[in-house]
């Protein structure tokens, strides 16, 4: 009794701590890069026209994803209002629920294996929870995370069904793999249907058994209803035009070639599996090799999971690779299964079976992390040479876990649960630091949002918002119902200062204008027009033109 409220404890302790550093200063950073202003914004105008069904952006239909991620949007802004907190509220559930649906599976096999694999499930649900790409993913308006834990709950759902006695709980927990996989459809399209599907038939062929009572016949009809509550009435409301935008064009053309401008080599995804693993790398590379003595064939819980664990890591990754456009972020799915994968060989850590070099060395790559980064926090504090609004105390305070998390790793190996509990404990504590001390003054040369606050605070925030020469995706959020958009569905971005003049003197004889730094010069010299600099990020100017 006494251990089972221990566990319990400790399972409480590391849900709070996890839920603190996903949901923690998720509004106190601007939206950044591309994706994550067109995103929130679409969901923005659902959300004014009391529309579930229809994405758009700027009024134009937007296909490029599913609704999942929009409708999470859509329930937050009604809770906390349009804001960043909101637009990423839905994304840092999704990376709770992950990490809560790895320890739910670890802990099963746990369960079933007994005194062998007594803490099992806390070692993996701690590795999960502490791995950077899902801490990384959680803390923005993300689809990958989203179809992450969507993807998690399936096959999740699908491997307690294997361990499963009972006939009806199993029939239950195989609907609720089919439901899941519905969901993945609506998280991200098709990719949520062949990612599920395919590591379940690759763990079938690794074990070299035909699968039995999958229910297929009444489960996918049971993923299709699921899927159909959107694509049911979206297919109906547009047919033909959502079908080829979507399917065609950011499914299969997507897939297939470089139209939409990532390429990157065959092996892209294996230093970026690498990367997004951290602090636990080692651990997962340890644990995949160990499994070559894994007899897949064997019916105990622990066995089933971990050829689990290589159909999940194999089945994406490849999949992903094989594709003609790669981001980072695709292969997060991936994830659980390296967690799975490292968390089995932080578990025999913990146990005193081997994993002392391991340990070391993830502590050796600590030191190395706090090194790095204290020496370029010197080196701006002298030299002020890169962003030098980070300060000496502020960047010493975001390496300071690391550098004491990797001294406990390097000498004090021996005391096991002290150097897990500090690994997990500096990538947990090191995120909410960069957030609150370093985030929001490093990400201003990559939104406009300061910008845009900055003329608002002026009296122009009702003026239209051009591009001279560049766009910045995030004026999509930050200048909605101002930015000029073309007839495709494109911010406008003009190539000269006179086709500026035009659009200004065509709009009431005032414009602000966002332009690199180095073009700025160019609205001066330009005839019948007052120029006035209202501020830069050191990469774009905000300039307020008038016509005479």
């Amino acid at each position: 009794m006494q251990r089972f409220l221990l566990a319990k404890r400790t399972w409480l302790v590391l849900l709070a701590l996890v839920c603190a550093a996903y949901f923690y200063g998720l509004g106190s950073f601007p939206l950044i890069g591309p994706d994550e202003p067109r995103y929130a914004q679409v969901a923005r105008e659902m959300h004014a026209r009391g529309d579930w069904v229809t994405p758009t952006l700027a009024g134009h239909t937007w296909f490029e994803k599913p609704v999942l991620a929009y409708w999470l949007m859509i329930v937050s802004y009604k809770l906390f209002g349009v804001t960043e907190l909101a637009a990423r509220a839905g994304s840092a559930l999704a990376g709770v629920l992950t990490f809560l649906l790895v320890g739910l599976a670890a802990r099963r096999a746990e369960f079933e294996s007994g005194e062998a694999l007594r803490g099992y499930g806390i070692a993996c649900a701690s590795v999960m929870a502490s791995t950077l790409g899902l801490v990384a993913f959680s803390h923005a308006a993300s689809f990958d995370v989203l179809l992450t834990a969507t993807v998690a709950a399936s096959l999740v759902c699908f491997y307690l069904s294997e361990v499963e006695r009972d006939a009806r709980a199993r029939r239950r927990l195989l609907a609720g793999f089919y439901a899941f996989v519905g969901a993945s459809l609506l998280a991200k399209g098709l990719v949520g249907l062949i990612i599920p599907a395919g590591v379940v038939a690759f763990y079938f062929i690794l074990r070299r058994r035909w699968p039995a009572r999958l229910g297929i016949l009444w489960g996918v009809p049971l993923c299709l209803a699921v899927a159909a509550v959107w694509y049911a009435p979206v297919i109906a409301r547009h047919g033909s035009t959502f079908v080829n935008e979507f399917f065609i064009q950011h499914h299969f053309a997507r897939y297939v070639s470089n139209k939409y401008h990532h390429p990157q080599p065959f092996y892209f995804y294996l230093p970026i599996i690498l990367m997004l693993a951290l602090p636990w790398t080692l651990f997962f590379v340890s644990g995949f090799v160990s499994l070559r003595e894994t007899n897949a064939r064997a019916d105990d819980a622990a066995t089933k999971l971990r050829v689990l664990m290589l159909a999940w890591l194999v089945v994406p990754l490849l999949f992903f690779s094989a594709s003609g456009s790669k981001l980072p972020g695709y292969v997060l799915p991936a994830l659980p299964a390296v967690a799975l994968l490292a968390g089995d060989r932080l578990h025999k850590y913990l146990r005193g079976a081997g994993g002392l070099s391991t340990m070391r060395l993830t502590g050796a790559l600590a030191l190395l992390f706090c090194a790095a980064g204290s020496a370029i926090a010197f080196t701006r504090a002298g030299a002020r040479l890169h962003l030098p609004e980070l300060s000496l105390g502020c960047a010493l305070a975001i390496v300071l876990p690391a550098g004491v998390a990797g001294l406990v790793a390097l000498f004090l190996t021996r005391k096991r649960a002290l150097c897990a509990v500090a690994i997990v404990s500096a990538t947990l504590l090191t995120i909410p630091l960069i957030v609150a001390c370093a985030l929001e003054r490093a990400t201003q040369r990559e939104t406009a949002a300061h910008l845009l606050s900055a003329a608002k605070a002026q009296g122009f925030g009702a003026l239209p918002v051009v591009h001279l020469h560049a766009v910045d995706r995030t004026t999509e959020f930050y200048a909605a119902g101002r930015l000029a958009y073309d007839l495709d569905g494109e911010p406008v971005k003009f190539e000269g200062a006179h086709d500026v003049a035009e659009f200004a003197r065509s709009h009431g004889g005032s414009a602000l204008v966002l332009v690199p730094v180095e073009h700025a010069s160019q609205l001066t010299v330009e005839p019948g027009l007052d120029v006035k600099a209202l501020s830069d990020n050191g990469s774009l100017a905000l300039v307020l033109v008038r016509t005479r």
